[in-house]
């Protein structure tokens, strides 16, 4: 943790590159964790509204940031974006590490996988997969996208890739695969019928269905 010397030193050096008062300075320097907030802000506006219903006011408003000081981080939606990409990839690996730690078969940690997804179904019938909507959404972007999404769908398949593969299954692949596509085309369903029990249900399936194999 930094000593307010140190603060006071960053601010009088913040003031003279930019013609403010130390005490000016010391207002306009970002709190800590307002990235943070205006990150997560953008996870749940992105997933209930979507990237093109989702405006940067929007962002602040539920971040209880003033809209100004959005650009501080985010210089564009694109940027956003990112950042929510960023925050869902490690949410995923977080997850993932997580069951690591609490299962040690490899087919446990893949029905603890499926109950993770199904912990979420009343979300999933509201608003559909959060990654499979941003996904779908970025692919459909009339300005082509360079970003990286295809990791938030990799991530997952290569993790049960590799418990299949401690199972001794040669098909581990086409199991991970068939595993992520079930999980995504039933959230689908869910999400269009408005019926999370679509998705519990189906998450009761696929357990079986590890279990059988």
């Amino acid at each position: 943790m930094r000593s307010d010397g140190v603060d006071r030193l960053s601010c009088i050096l913040v003031s003279e590159m930019t013609d403010l008062t130390p005490a000016q300075a010391a207002a306009a320097k970002p709190e800590a964790g307002k990235r943070e907030r205006l990150t997560n802000a953008a996870v749940q506006l992105l997933h209930e509204r979507g990237i093109e219903r989702t405006t940067l006011a929007d962002i602040a408003a539920l971040a209880g940031v003033p809209p100004g000081n959005v650009y501080y981080y985010f210089k564009s939606k694109d940027d956003v974006v990112a950042a929510v990409i960023d925050a869902h990839a490690a949410q995923i690996r977080a997850t993932l590490a997580s069951i690591e730690t609490r299962h040690r078969s490899p087919k446990s940690r893949l029905k603890a996988f499926v109950r993770e997804l199904a912990a979420r179904s009343e979300t999933v019938a509201e608003h559909g997969c959060p990654l499979g909507s941003l996904c779908w959404e970025l692919d459909k972007r009339v300005t082509p996208s360079s970003f990286t999404v295809g990791e938030l769908m990799r991530l997952p398949i290569e993790w049960a890739e590799a418990q299949f593969k401690s199972m001794g299954r040669r098909d581990a692949r086409d199991l991970a695969l068939d595993l992520i596509a079930a999980y995504e085309g039933s959230a689908l369903l869910a999400n269009t019928m408005g019926d999370p029990n679509l998705l519990a249900g189906a998450a009761r399936r696929i357990g079986n269905w590890i279990d059988a194999l």
